[in-house]
């Protein structure tokens, strides 16, 4: 046995897991699976009790990315059919914070697809979320590619609370995923949002025919990077991308995976994103014992869960949305 609830408590009281007990999470049979996830359900309440983060993606920007990200339909090398347009205006990316605040979602994040932004984007998002400050006080937190220092302080005096940068996967594995930029590319990235005073958002992607070593690995490199949200994606293989037809993952693996994150990452938001639904499937509302955060609505380029049906899966479970109304709102 596993013994995973000891281990839980062992957490609690500061123990930090080697990477071999980490692996040990990934390996452990299906038959252990509920008992691990309770003992992840106990660090979890620890720090967040019952209450669950909501998060909202808008697109600002589709496609016409020079990257070549494998798993990315957006990128240069993608033959996948989605819609592409240039940066939003000021007006549409404010209105997707609207029906976000109305949906009691208390991270509004705006993406942009690209290497990094031009000034002019640059200008469009501050622009916006100056706005969405004022008029909803809602946590914003903004992905638009490598940032130098001065882009991430103007984010910073916008009012954007978080930047989401991903490693994506293991600094050993980067480079079958993608080649246009480096790991440690993401990681300059990543000092300059933190040098600047903006909370570090960054995860990964499971399921790109990684080993299980590079999931500790980025389980691990995370926890270095200090990073405050941890966003887990589990691949949807796109048609028209080089990981077209990947199927790698199941539902009890995708549920360790999360574990192992709470685990490694104690205190911190670890949030199912992009594919949960596809992997998942019907164990979605086990992936909450571990995880404190989703994202509802739709994604970049894939459709996500209804969502009346993920606020049905929160009461079901006797979640409480974690949401603060505004207190002067002039919307």
């Amino acid at each position: 046995m596993g013994n995973w609830k000891e281990l839980a408590y062992e957490v609690l009281s500061g123990k930090q897991l080697s990477k071999e007990e980490a692996f040990r999470i990934l390996k452990s049979p299906d038959e252990e699976l509920l008992e691990l996830l309770h003992a992840a359900y106990i660090i979890r309440h620890h720090y967040y009790g019952n209450k669950v983060k909501l998060n909202k993606i808008k697109n600002v920007k589709s496609g016409i990315c020079p990257e070549n990200c494998s798993y990315c339909a957006q990128s240069s090398i993608s033959n996948a059919r989605i819609e592409k347009y240039t940066m939003l205006d000021k007006a549409s990316i404010v209105e997707g914070a609207k029906k976000a605040y109305e949906m009691q979602v208390g991270t509004y994040c705006i993406v942009a697809s690209g290497r990094g932004p031009s000034q002019r984007e640059l200008d469009t998002v501050t622009a916006a979320v100056q706005e969405i400050k004022k008029r909803f006080n809602l946590t914003v937190c903004a992905c638009l590619g490598i940032l130098n220092s001065e882009q991430a302080l103007k984010l910073k005096e916008a009012g954007v609370d978080r930047y989401n940068h991903n490693i994506n996967t293991s600094e050993k594995h980067h480079s079958a995923i993608t080649t246009s930029h480096t790991f440690d590319d993401r990681l300059h990235t990543f000092k300059h949002v933190k040098h600047a005073g903006i909370s570090p958002c960054s995860g990964v992607i499971v399921g790109m025919k990684e080993t299980k070593e590079d999931v500790v690995d980025m389980a691990f490199s995370l926890k270095a990077l200090d990073a405050d949200s941890i966003p887990v994606n589990f691949l949807h293989a796109i048609s028209g991308t080089p990981l077209e037809g990947t199927n790698e993952l199941n539902p009890r693996y995708c549920l360790k995976v999360l574990a192992l994150m709470r685990f490694v990452n104690p205190t911190k938001e670890i949030r199912i994103s992009g594919g949960r639904e596809v992997n998942l499937r019907t164990l979605q509302p086990l992936g909450l014992y571990p995880a404190n955060s989703i994202f509802v609505g739709d994604y970049l380029t894939t459709d996500g869960q209804e969502e009346s049906t993920d606020f049905l899966m929160l009461r079901d479970l006797g979640f409480e949305i974690d949401f603060k109304e505004v207190t002067e709102n002039n919307c």
